[in-house]
């Protein structure tokens, strides 16, 4: 008893906040939790960034669903990754459970079923917002990085990109860039050679093989125009509470480059347009990227220095990022450093190479002297994870064994007719479902080309008809002596000088 006592007052002391926080649940201690001795993350901290991590099964993405949930509640809107298809259900208020009351009784604090204000995002031909950006948007150096290029090859990205800005020639989609690209070793290549230097036809091919491997991953969905307002993600409702924006991504789980081609963009925009928040007290906006190991297992390292880079700066925004995955190990160790929230879920033993991990995960968290934290690792339940964050002076939480209070929305998919009223009810989709193609670089060079291609035929045509015109001027000159020697011996002068001296004579 003494010792649960103590417990209660070192876990209750070590989440004292005096600013807004949410409460995930109640501390846990010898597998049992204590109530009302809550673990709370401030507000303040929250986009100081974070990992929730554990194996398939344990309550990752319910974990999720009620940070989502609290955040929403307090007029924070949120962007999550449904890689799953299982967030859905936020629209919709949980039908509750005597387990979940049984859970809450636990911890200390009252079950609501709530419903969530909603929007749902879409990178492919599903129903929702449709997220776009141009090429020019995303810039050249990015674009590099998410194709892989060589140094020699993005240089020349960069002087095609040079080239576009400087004739006025937009890059909205991967069409234009393609165009672009076969005009600068077509056509095009004295031009560009006397403004920009020569430019490897070899180098292009292999730009361009990159960008149809891009396009084959959907990449052609996602360039182009009307391009996402990034604003868009921070509605609040009529009832004050932020918006939940689920980007729907069922079908590109198999398209890793997509995905990290739009988290990047995605990033890079909020990092460009998002004003300096300073010491706000709450974050503007907070995003949750399930699976994310689908972002760094198939990136380069220049990618992957590119994300660290905005990982780093992006809180300064007041943006707080919380990567979703099964280890923690597949997050790079200099991301890993940067989060604040750390919530672990069990994580099984099954092979040797298993144990290890256990123990090396067990290293990232601070020490405690109620737990053995390897060992806890493997015996927590479903709903059930060790969590530590940051208190309002940035330092770490007390590490707790944690019972996670159940989601206040449905833990299932919305119907088809369910997710068709949440549709209906869109405010963006008008504004984003409509596809501009309005004149580019595709359709600019090929009308240059076309007037250069006519030019090059008039030109022709009017040597041609010249040359004719002298042959045919040679010709007549030639049929008109043919056609009237009378006149040619006439004309000679031995028949001149016979008539002038006939006529002399005639005088004398």
């Amino acid at each position: 008893m003494t010792n649960k006592a103590t417990f209660f007052d070192f876990i209750t002391e070590g989440n004292k906040t005096k600013g807004e926080f949410i409460i995930l649940g109640a501390a846990m201690l010898d597998e049992e939790a204590i109530t009302n001795a809550f673990v709370k993350i401030p507000l303040k901290t929250l986009n100081r960034h974070g990992l929730i991590a554990g194996a398939t099964g344990t309550g990752k993405t319910k974990t999720l669903q009620v940070m989502a949930e609290n955040l929403s509640e307090k007029g924070i809107p949120v962007l999550l990754m449904d890689m799953k298809g299982d967030l859905s259900g936020i629209a919709k208020p949980s039908p509750g459970h005597p387990k979940i009351d049984e859970r809450h009784q636990k911890i200390g604090i009252p079950f609501e079923a709530k419903k969530f204000p909603v929007e749902i995002l879409t990178l492919s031909k599903q129903g929702g917002v449709k997220l776009r950006a141009t090429v020019s948007e995303f810039g050249p150096i990015l674009l590099s990085r998410i194709l892989n290029v060589s140094e020699t090859q993005a240089g020349i990205i960069s002087v095609l990109f040079k080239f576009c800005d400087d004739n006025k020639y937009p890059l909205l989609d991967l069409k234009d860039f393609k165009k672009v690209l076969q005009y600068a070793t077509g056509e095009g290549k004295k031009e560009l050679t006397e403004e920009y230097g020569r430019i490897s036809s070899s180098s292009t091919g292999s730009i361009l093989r990159k960008i149809v491997a891009l396009e084959q991953q959907g990449g052609d969905l996602f360039f182009g125009e009307k391009s996402f307002d990034t604003d868009d993600l921070l509605r609040i409702d009529e009832n004050g509470m932020g918006f939940i924006n689920i980007v729907r991504l069922t079908d590109i789980q198999d398209r890793p480059q997509l995905f990290s081609t739009f988290m990047l963009s995605l990033l890079a925009e909020i990092y460009a347009t998002f004003p300096e928040q300073g010491d706000s007290g709450r974050p503007e906006l907070v995003i949750f990227i399930d699976e994310a190991h689908l972002i760094f297992n198939e990136a380069s390292k220049a990618l992957l220095n590119q994300i660290e880079s905005i990982v780093k700066l992006i809180r300064s925004k007041g943006v707080g990022l919380y990567f979703v995955t099964q280890n923690p190990t597949d997050v790079p160790d200099a991301v890993l450093s940067q989060l604040g929230l750390k919530i672990q879920h069990a994580l099984r033993a099954f092979t040797a190479k298993d144990r290890k991990a256990i123990k090396m995960t067990a290293e990232n968290y601070p020490i405690s002297s109620y737990y053995k934290t390897d060992e806890v690792l493997t015996k927590l339940g479903i709903g059930e994870a060790l969590v530590t964050a940051l208190n309002e002076k940035g330092r770490p939480t007390p590490l707790a064994a944690t019972l996670l209070r159940a989601p206040m929305s449905r833990m299932d998919v919305l119907e088809d007719n369910e997710l068709q009223e949440v549709l209906d009810t869109s405010k963006l989709i008008p504004k984003y479902d409509k596809e501009i193609d309005r004149e580019s670089a595709y359709e600019l060079l090929n009308e240059k080309i076309e007037i250069a291609n006519d030019e090059e035929v008039i030109k022709k045509a009017r040597k041609e008809k010249e040359s004719v015109k002298r042959t045919s001027s040679r010709s007549s000159s030639r049929k008109s002596t043919k056609l009237n020697p009378f006149i040619k011996i006439l004309t000679s002068a031995t028949v001149i000088r016979g008539v002038l001296g006939i006529l002399g004579k005639m005088i004398k």
